[in-house]
């Protein structure tokens, strides 16, 4: 059970503050709903028999959140080449409420935009996985939003610029070795 004041996160749709939790009657039916506020001023109603069930979590810790930034800092995990495999694929990832998941999508997301472009689909769940993923980092590291934002794009791009000097150093090896060592 929640407390009034604590951090959650809601999958899908990041982070809040649980501001009270009120009983509702809706469809003749009372129940008592978890009222998140969550970023942009959206309020959620959860019904608190169900949050755990449908993914309702406390945020992450500070030690968390160093090993989610850390997930940034890597190189890409392997992703289908078909856009249509790959969306299904990182949309189950996106619903298991996985902060760590999030992350991973948004560095593979992230990546491939900047290689060739992302159908529109793949664009809106990128800007929604970083909106999540962002939240939930702003209340964990108590950090501001545009700082938050920066800090991402800022790990991205080093690990972009990190992945092509890999890829440039491996074909300039490739062309060596073809060099010295004829294939025939």
């Amino acid at each position: 059970m929640f407390n009034v004041g604590d951090k959650v996160v809601y999958p899908m749709h990041g982070a809040g503050v649980i501001e009270s939790i009120e009983e509702k009657a809706i469809l003749d039916e009372k129940q008592s709903y978890y009222i998140i506020k969550m970023p942009g001023e959206v309020k959620v109603m959860v019904p608190t028999a169900k949050a755990e069930e449908i993914g309702v979590r406390n945020i992450i810790d500070k030690v968390q959140a160093q090993k989610v930034i850390e997930v940034l800092e890597h190189e890409s995990t392997e992703m289908s080449m078909n856009w249509n495999k790959r969306y299904r694929d990182n949309m189950e990832k996106m619903k298991t409420g996985n902060i760590y998941e999030v992350a991973d999508i948004v560095r593979n997301l992230s990546f491939k935009q900047k290689e060739k472009g992302l159908s529109t689909g793949e664009k809106k769940m990128l800007l929604n996985a970083k909106q999540i993923l962002v939240s939930e980092l702003v209340l964990a590291e108590q950090k501001e939003l545009t700082e938050v934002e920066s800090m991402v794009e800022n790990k991205i791009n080093a690990s972009y610029a990190d992945h092509i000097a890999s890829l440039e150093q491996n074909t300039v090896e490739e062309n060596i070795v073809k060099k010295f060592i004829p294939l025939n």
